[in-house]
């Protein structure tokens, strides 16, 4: 069976990133570690994002990407065009393990857009990544390429903990980083207002 727009075979795990071709992202980190999996487990990587267009090595690691992936049929770089979030949506549901291997980062808001969609993520333990990822509840933190494969491989050869962990990531999402946390937050501020003096506020 094939995710139909891109031609995928989903019959074989999925591991995605999803990222701009930048050296922050490590792209080429990401393929070297699914090149250490994929000697044990038989999988499918997807690389997919946007050029790095005001980076001026942008092109440069995307020619690097392709070259280093040229000859594995199993390795898919989409670049996606602008809004392309329905695109990046199918592609988070249909992945069984979801990377962010950054090595420089803000909030990065796919790892919370894949936690919310059920899926454990492996992150890259640097900027707002930490935040969102709780290490070895919602997803692991990796600090190099061999912790990466370590933990796909983890991830692959047990599925009960990968559906748990999924579920956890969704859990967290639902309770830190949806607009309704900031409604309670809101609020629990004028809550506070309207009753201060009290030592224990009850919500």
């Amino acid at each position: 069976m094939k995710h139909c727009k891109f031609q995928i075979p989903t019959d074989r795990p999925v591991i995605l990133q999803v990222s701009r071709f930048d050296r922050f992202k490590d792209p080429i980190g990401v393929i070297k570690a699914y090149r250490m999996v994929k000697k044990y487990n038989d999988c499918i990587l997807i690389l997919a994002g946007s050029p790095a267009t005001d980076d001026p090595e942008g092109e440069i690691v995307l020619n690097e990407v392709r070259e280093d992936a040229a000859n594995d049929p199993d390795i898919y770089i989409l670049l996606l065009p602008p809004f392309s979030d329905r695109d990046i949506n199918a592609l988070q549901r249909i992945a069984t393990v979801v990377l962010q291997k950054s090595l420089k980062e803000g909030f990065g808001l796919t790892v919370s857009e894949a936690m919310w969609k059920g899926k454990p993520v492996m992150g890259g333990a640097v900027g707002g990544i930490p935040l969102q990822i709780v290490h070895g509840v919602t997803g692991f933190l990796i600090h190099s390429v061999e912790g990466a494969a370590f933990r796909i491989r983890q991830f692959l050869n047990n599925p009960e903990m990968l559906k748990k962990m999924g579920e956890h990531a969704r859990e967290y999402v639902r309770k830190n980083f949806l607009i309704t946390r900031q409604i309670r937050d809101y609020l629990s501020v004028w809550y506070a207002i309207e009753n201060k003096g009290k030592g224990i506020l009850e919500l």
